[in-house]
């Protein structure tokens, strides 16, 4: 019988510092084949930027909903950039019960893609009352892209992909996306938001402690308890399908029953925007679950080939990410699909 699934934690200091790092990418490997999420320590992440930007994103959301409005996504245009209230956001049809902020590369004016119109891109819109929350995300997004790229270079050994496979093909000038959310408590039958898989490659995702996250596993679902200074990390859509299957983009879904507001920190590392994506040629997989049911749209939440959460197989699709994460993110905000 197999044991109960859970999340392993990894530490992928040997990634950053130098090292033999064959037994990370084996335990990435194994945890990528498994649930599809891991939590890393080793990161190297500075702390009191954690702290400044805990902080400052509190302070934010305790401003009045008039304050918050003047930095609302109605005026970020194309670059869907900007807060939205409680319910704003739509998952699987239903609105969510959470509040947040969109944050992606700050692009001037003047940048080649901004003045094309390419949606998603351009400048952020940073409140007014609260300049920390400026100053933190600057610096976390610098952060966390650098760790973006630590972290794949893990899961590229564990695919047996020379170390640097994702950033020389898909990821040197990579999509980054990072949203901070707000969660109220859920009253009964009610979801932060519902299940759902990521667009991209990797979620890192920083979390406080109040919990609520949970993983769809062959088993059902599980917790993914906070552990401080932790980052859970989970593979998306794009992932999935560059390894044929192999890897699964999986479920999850945020339950608040802490008694008080639980804050999130998901940051997206996403291959290139022009990047088309394409299932390589891996060996066969020889993992403990390995079988008649492995490769495309197989796994615990696919009762049958081509049906998905969102009932679109990721391996139908043809373009460019760009394209992709447009598609996706324009059933998000249904009331903001004009600007695109």
């Amino acid at each position: 019988m197999r044991p109960p699934p859970t999340v392993p934690l990894i530490d992928i200091g040997v990634l950053r510092d130098g090292g033999d790092p064959a037994l990370v990418a084996a335990a990435i490997d194994t945890a990528c084949r498994d649930t599809g999420f891991f939590c890393i320590t080793g990161h190297g992440i500075d702390p009191d930027l954690i702290a400044r930007l805990d902080t400052a994103a509190r302070r934010f959301f305790a401003l009045s909903e008039a304050e918050k409005s003047a930095t609302a996504m109605v005026h970020g245009g194309r670059a869907w950039r900007g807060w939205f209230p409680l319910g704003g956001e739509v998952t699987s049809g239903v609105p969510d019960r959470k509040e947040g902020i969109y944050f992606g590369q700050e692009l001037p004016d003047d940048h080649p893609r901004v003045r094309a119109g390419i949606p998603l891109h351009g400048r952020n819109l940073f409140p007014m009352q609260e300049p920390g929350l400026r100053e933190a995300v600057v610096e976390w997004l610098d952060a966390l892209t650098a760790l973006g790229h630590i972290v794949m270079r893990g899961v590229a050994l564990g695919l047996g992909l020379p170390v640097e496979w994702f950033r020389e093909h898909l990821t040197d000038d990579p999509t980054v996306l990072f949203r901070i959310f707000r969660y109220p408590m859920d009253g009964p039958g009610e979801w932060g938001v519902a299940q759902h898989t990521d667009y991209g490659l990797l979620t890192l995702l920083l979390q406080d402690d109040c919990g609520g996250l949970q993983v769809k596993s062959r088993d059902g679902w599980i917790d993914v308890a906070p552990i401080p200074n932790t980052f859970v990390c989970n593979i998306g859509d794009m992932l999935e399908r560059i390894t044929g299957g192999r890897y699964r983009s999986t479920l999850h879904r945020v339950r608040n029953t802490s008694g008080r507001d639980r804050l999130s920190f998901p940051f997206f590392f996403d291959p290139s925007w022009d990047a088309r994506v394409q299932p390589l040629p891996l060996e066969p997989d020889a993992g403990p679950d390995a079988g008649p049911d492995a490769g495309p749209d197989a796994g615990p939440d696919a009762p049958s080939a081509g049906q998905r959460w969102d009932g679109r197989s990721v391996f139908d699709f043809d373009g460019t990410y760009g394209q992709y994460l447009t598609a996706k993110v324009s059933k998000v905000f249904p009331d903001l699909v004009h600007v695109l």
